[in-house]
């Protein structure tokens, strides 16, 4: 799991993004490790399909990942009574680093995002300074009140605290790196609520 987080500061350094310094001074030492339960999720599926597109900048992080997978802890952040069964069970993240992840950090969480095929992840928000960097996939990316974007892999997407943003995929899965920077990563994302009719 450690190699995970070094191949992901890797990745990230190789950037050069100004947005991500910040996230990279509080990268946590991996000298510190704890062991943590495995658990999958459905949408895991699709590592297959995911690791056939991944470019040439992500694919040591990718290529590690898709055989350790099975071995780390899978979680998704909504009950299934608040997102659609088709969101639901096309979704999911797991943790390199953070509060539960196996390398302990206090200030920044590390992971990656999956996303089935023909997702929509719906606006959310919350407290913490995020980052996205698609690894594999093309995905399109909604912040605040700007139109839907589409987004390359390799791409640096931030979001401010608070901010609302929402992605989705079409034909491809979509897997993402993303960092969280924050005081109190104990958070939870929160949903924004449905529109009401017209």
């Amino acid at each position: 799991m450690v190699g995970l987080l070094d191949q992901a500061h890797a990745l990230l350094t190789d950037l050069h993004s100004r947005e991500l310094m910040p996230f990279l001074k509080e990268w946590p030492s991996p000298s510190e490790w704890r062991s943590v339960a495995p658990s999958s999720v459905p949408v895991l599926r699709w590592l297959g399909r995911v690791q056939q597109s991944a470019t040439v900048f992500s694919a040591p992080l990718v290529n590690a990942l898709v055989p350790a997978a099975a071995s780390l802890a899978w979680r998704r952040s909504y009950s299934p009574a608040a997102v659609d069964a088709q969101f639901y069970e096309n979704y999911g993240w797991t943790e390199f680093a953070g509060l539960t992840g196996p390398v302990p950090s206090r200030r920044l969480a590390c992971g990656v995002l999956l996303l089935g095929p023909h997702v929509t992840y719906p606006p959310h928000r919350h407290e913490a300074d995020e980052i996205y960097v698609p690894l594999a996939g093309t995905a399109e990316w909604k912040h605040g009140d700007d139109g839907w974007r589409e987004r390359l892999p390799g791409s640096v997407i931030h979001h401010a605290p608070y901010v609302p943003h929402a992605m989705r995929t079409g034909q491809e899965p979509l897997l993402a790196l993303y960092l969280w920077h924050s005081e109190n990563l104990a958070q939870e994302s929160r949903l924004d609520p449905a529109p009401g009719p017209t």
